[in-house]
């Protein structure tokens, strides 16, 4: 039976990686017989991701899909819904996202009903680190209303509690798990608030503290990744997770559930005892110096121009609400909601607004930093799995909705969610998530800010810098600048690309008049 666990395909996993034939080298020649080079990390990466899809974890659902030009769709039943068959390899995500955490040094959120896998992809995960099953099954820890700080980091030395003379003298004995390059922890939804505190400390800044003692939980490689589980998303559990930590959950999975027609292999299993995460071939174990460098290869993927701007404008859409403050700056939903206010309210009150082409309507916040920079690191991580040499609009989509669910919130008084079939929408916040980014980028097009965004010029011509830039250029610019503004107020609504574009009008317009009041004194 272990045969079958430990098969691995000798052909390369993309048509990228067997794109001709190398020429033979002096090395190639003396090479010892039998020898074979290592696979690129990525390839390895590749390669661990169907194991476990084909052998581990039995996931036949393809929801991450890819494609060159459009796909062949079905319709099915009589509900308006559709099956896709894409044209590019597609993948499961509930393995690869778990997988591109682990790859990139994430947190990961494995959502879904009980005995759905989840906490045995996490396991996975760890054994691919080099752990043990079993080291990474006794680290693992369970939430549960009596978890105390001391259970989760370790407890002070009680020698050390009787004969110090201060905190400083008081020895800790740490958890062992601490410090594993691979950290999983069941329920989180179940932990008491005070230990969450302590929880996110160790997550957000690397390190936990006890009677005045320290400790960094990163392994020698400097890279660690997180596993948390909870049955649900939407605040349930003994104790309510703390916004602080939720929000340091770089992307939300949901579980996929058990498909009957793979019965016959959880049958062999049952019979045999065995467990996938017992039989990960050595193969696919990744080494600390192997993790630092995928970490790096990933970070080091260029995301083009072309992708920064679609990217750019849909971030555009979220921060912007009109009635939200007096001062143009102040109109914003962190400003309502800061104050105590409900953002459905503030927006339903703009009556003359477009609520189908204003995509932030949809929402009740902005976007995070920490989510952008998440979502920027993970499209990079994408692109890096596919073998592609730089980030695609393809890659943004694909991982989009697992980053910014939880991070972007619906308005659930919106309009959309309360017509016919957009109504799916309501419970199935990934498709919607997806189809906003869609949208975004059909409004972009249609717009023509790949062809003419006079914001970015002008910006274009500060990041230039000024040196060399007489006192009539600038004058020149200003005037310039302040046109653009009369041509946005000019189309009476406004939406947040149009706040975006029009604070970073004033910024530009603060450059270039203090610039002018130095080169006047000056001449």
């Amino acid at each position: 039976m272990a045969d079958r666990w430990h098969k691995l395909s000798e052909s390369p996993t993309t048509s990228a990686a067997d794109a001709g034939v190398a020429p033979l080298t002096a090395e190639d020649l003396f090479r010892a017989p039998g020898r074979a080079e290592a696979p690129a990390l990525d390839e390895k990466v590749r390669r661990a991701y169907y194991w476990i899809v084909n052998r581990a974890v039995m996931s036949p659902y393809y929801d991450i899909e890819f494609s060159d030009g459009d796909p062949l769709t079905f319709g099915v039943g009589d509900a308006g819904a559709e099956i896709t068959l894409p044209t590019q390899p597609s993948f499961s995500s509930n393995v690869l996202l778990p997988l591109l955490s682990f790859v990139v040094g994430g947190k990961c959120l494995l959502i879904g009903g009980p005995g759905r896998g989840k906490t045995t992809v996490a396991v996975l995960m760890g054994v691919l680190s080099g752990s043990t099953a079993e080291e990474v099954r006794r680290g693992v820890q369970q939430g549960q209303p009596q978890l105390t700080i001391s259970d989760l980091v370790g407890i002070p030395l009680p020698r050390d509690l009787v004969q110090a003379g201060s905190l400083a003298e008081i020895g800790i004995a740490w958890r062992e798990w601490l410090t594993r390059p691979v950290k999983i922890v069941d329920e989180y939804n179940r932990i008491p608030t005070k230990t969450q505190s302590a929880l996110l400390t160790m997550v957000a800044e690397g390190y936990v503290e006890s009677h005045d003692q320290m400790r960094r939980t990163a392994p020698e490689s400097g890279v660690e990744s997180w596993f948390f589980t909870a049955n649900d998303d939407a605040g349930g559990g003994t104790f309510p997770v703390i916004q602080a930590l939720r929000d340091r959950m770089d992307v939300t999975v949901p579980a996929a559930g058990f498909n009957s027609r793979f019965f016959d292999e959880l049958v062999a299993r049952v019979e045999a005892g065995e467990k996938p995460e017992e039989h990960v071939p050595d193969e696919l174990v990744f080494d600390g110096d192997e993790q630092r460098r995928m970490r790096d290869e990933v970070r080091a993927v260029p995301v083009p121009d072309a992708v920064r701007r679609r990217l750019e404008f849909f971030f555009s859409h979220f921060e912007f609400v009109q009635g939200g403050g007096r001062r143009f700056e102040y109109r914003t939903k962190d400003t309502v909601t800061t104050a105590g206010g409900r953002v459905p309210e503030v927006i339903e009150s703009n009556s003359g607004a477009d609520l189908t082409a204003d995509l932030g309507a949809q929402t009740i916040n902005g976007l995070s930093v920490r989510a952008l920079q998440t979502l920027i690191l993970y499209a990079k991580a994408m692109a890096w799995f596919r073998g592609r040499p730089t980030v695609e609009i393809a890659d943004v989509a694909a991982i989009l909705p697992f980053v910014l669910r939880g991070k972007l919130l619906p308005n659930p008084t919106h309009p959309r969610f309360d017509v016919g079939a957009e109504r799916e929408l309501a419970t199935d916040l990934s498709s919607w998530l997806s189809d906003m980014f869609a949208e975004s980028c059909r409004q972009y097009e249609a717009l023509g800010r790949g062809q003419d965004d006079p914001v970015r010029t002008l910006l274009a011509d500060l990041d230039r810098g000024l040196d060399g830039v007489s006192a009539v250029d600038a004058s020149r610019r200003l005037t310039e600048i302040e046109a653009r503004i009369r041509a946005i107020a000019a189309t009476g609504k406004v939406y947040g690309r149009d706040f975006d574009d029009l604070v970073t009008l004033k910024y530009l317009h603060q450059r270039y008049t203090a610039y002018l009041r130095w080169a006047e004194r000056r001449a």
